[in-house]
């Protein structure tokens, strides 16, 4: 029996090509495998860097859109794997109905996860702390990154996984999530719904730009009468997609997905 296709979606400041592993593991289980880029994204890290205003002022519905309309163009609903916004824009697509599974890793919160660490407030503050960021593309300086994705790994690793896969990101997305509390639908998910497919979010100990209480807190919001399943990974990081450790949550990723018959 042929296998469902599986989509990937990166997250902010991230480039769609960090997923090869991940396509190649999969590929290997006999999954057919996509990973396009946000809209305005160019085909190589490099392109993203000498053109960033092409991906500036994008925002959540626009990239959920534009991800719903590929989805559109397979024979069949696919998995969806998204990582830190990707796992966002999973979750958004997972409740329209058009995903048949999602597994969200380290998402950033949707509407009504109001939990607001202080390590993710710092991570989010070289766009946030400044309004007139909003309608810009923002590069993560190597400290940055260092900070909010790459806490968790050597310092010989981070500059690594920080010159091959950092790109620029649309501001509007972090502030659509800052504000969503009080205004907003953008970062809504419809968590009543029980037509979905079953749903995995994940959190990293250790993760500063996504700590693991905000996808304990997502999971909550979900009707219990569907699957709804949180994984904590220790001692892991934001950069858990990317670093070393690649492999442990996509053989999980991978287990669960076979747990329910996918």
């Amino acid at each position: 029996m042929a296998k469902r296709t599986i989509l990937f979606i990166h997250g902010l400041w991230i480039h769609s090509s960090s997923w090869q592993a991940w396509k190649d593991f999969f590929e290997q289980h006999g999954y057919e495998t996509l990973n396009p880029g946000w809209p305005g994204d160019s085909f190589t890290v490099a392109e993203c860097r000498n053109n960033p205003n092409a991906i500036a002022n994008r925002g959540v519905t626009e990239i959920a859109d534009n991800y719903a309309n590929i989805i559109a163009s397979i024979s069949e609903p696919p998995i969806v794997i998204g990582h830190s916004f990707g796992g966002l824009i999973t979750q958004i697509l997972l409740s329209r109905g058009i995903a048949a599974a999602g597994v969200a890793i380290d998402p950033a919160p949707m509407k009504g996860v109001w939990q607001l660490p202080l390590s993710a407030l710092k991570a989010s503050f070289p766009v946030l702390g400044n309004p007139f960021n909003l309608k810009k593309a923002i590069s993560l300086s190597f400290d940055q990154f260092r900070y909010g994705f790459a806490n968790a790994v050597p310092e010989a690793e981070a500059k690594d996984l920080y010159e091959h896969w950092t790109i620029p990101a649309p501001a509007r997305p972090l502030f659509q999530a800052a504000t969503a509390t009080f205004a907003g639908s953008e970062t809504k998910v419809n968590t009543a719904n029980t037509t979905r497919g079953p749903l995995l979010i994940t959190g990293g100990e250790r993760d500063h730009i996504a700590p693991p209480v905000l996808g304990k807190a997502s999971i909550k919001k979900y009707n219990s009468s569907v699957i709804s399943d949180f994984k904590l990974f220790k001692e892991r990081g934001h950069s858990l997609i990317v670093d070393h450790g690649w492999r442990e949550v996509a053989e999980y990723s991978l287990a669960w997905l076979n747990n329910h018959g996918l």
